[in-house]
């Protein structure tokens, strides 16, 4: 299923059309991101900082780009969850289109965790209803429609904690079986469109046992670590956290996960140098799909020279790890 060959690894960056995951207009603000302290009705893009960027990931041989589609595009089913500055389907086609001649292939994601979906307006608190399933079939189908029926697309499920929903109205988790059955049900729908399903893994961190057991080797995993790749071994148990959520690349590995790690320098300077340093050193070539970066800032002035300083650290580690695979 994987590609061996380092030259067609994937090199991918991950950027916010939408940024209407995380805080709502009834709840505190997460703080996630310093510019985005408070909740707008507007999408918090700018088309000139998009426009900057993409030319910037082109240089540096980037060759996807993960997009958090959101309530980012004026969409034709479900017109009442679309942002009042939504692009329209055919300008964000015209984007779409200028990014595949730079050799940027553009890859959907819709946040289907019921602690991400601020974007979904009033289908956020309908969860597991008729109509909730109706909604996600009826905006996967479009999505993939405008992206040109991608190879992949990013369905989140990542968080769905109350911890991660403390400053939320209303705090909704499905039980394991709900959860599953969900899952199942969204990928169900990308696979109807030619899209292998890809998510987030740390479902695994706190349930490997029942991951291992339900989770098809169909579906792409993205474990995600920001810190930093230390000797865990000598430190206190505060630490632990972070050695397990290492220790998930190997298991993935291990039970034959088709797997693109996630790093940031959100949470540590040194993160994406490391990243590819043990994922070259420790992960089987043959499941190791590609690395993915998360600058997570909004695609506007305030997040520019963030995006600009991961997409750099990349290209260097990437010189560093992985030189047979740069031009």
């Amino acid at each position: 299923m994987s590609d061996t060959n380092n030259k067609n690894l994937i090199w991918g960056c991950m950027l916010t059309l939408s940024n209407h995951m995380w805080n709502d207009e009834f709840s505190k603000p997460m703080l996630y991101f310093p510019q985005d302290l408070e909740y707008g009705e507007n999408i918090n893009t700018e088309p000139e900082v998009w426009d900057a960027v993409m030319p910037f990931l082109a240089e540096r041989q980037f060759n996807l780009v993960l997009i958090d589609v959101g309530d980012g595009i004026k969409f034709d089913s479900h017109p009442e969850i679309s942002a009042p500055n939504a692009w329209s389907k055919e300008y964000v086609s015209k984007k779409l289109a200028q990014m595949r001649a730079m050799g940027l292939e553009p890859i959907p994601k819709l946040n289907f965790s019921a602690g991400h979906d601020t974007w979904m307006k009033k289908y956020r608190r309908m969860v597991s209803s008729p109509e909730y399933y109706a909604f996600c079939a009826d905006i996967i189908k479009e999505v993939c429609e405008i992206f040109g029926y991608p190879r992949l697309f990013h369905l989140g499920f990542d968080e769905e904690t109350s911890e991660a929903q403390w400053n939320y109205e209303i705090a909704i988790t499905r039980g394991a079986e709900l959860w599953w059955h969900d899952l199942y049900f969204m990928c169900d729908q990308c696979e109807k469109y030619g899209a292998r399903p890809w998510v987030w893994s740390d479902y695994v961190w706190n349930h490997e046992d029942l991951f291992l057991k339900k989770m098809p080797k169909s579906v792409v995993q993205s474990n995600w670590y920001y810190g930093n790749f230390r000797n865990f071994d000598l430190l206190d148990k505060i630490d632990r956290r972070d050695k397990r959520i290492v220790e998930c690349y190997e298991l993935l590995d291990k039970h034959g996960y088709d797997q693109i790690p996630t790093g940031s320098l959100y949470g540590w300077k040194n993160n994406l140098m490391q990243t590819l340093i043990y994922g070259k050193e420790t992960l089987n070539p043959e499941h190791l799909l590609g690395y993915l970066d998360a600058p997570w800032v909004s695609t506007n002035s305030s997040g520019l020279y963030s995006i600009y300083n991961d997409a750099d650290s990349l290209y260097l580690a990437r010189k560093y790890a992985y030189p047979e695979t740069l031009n």
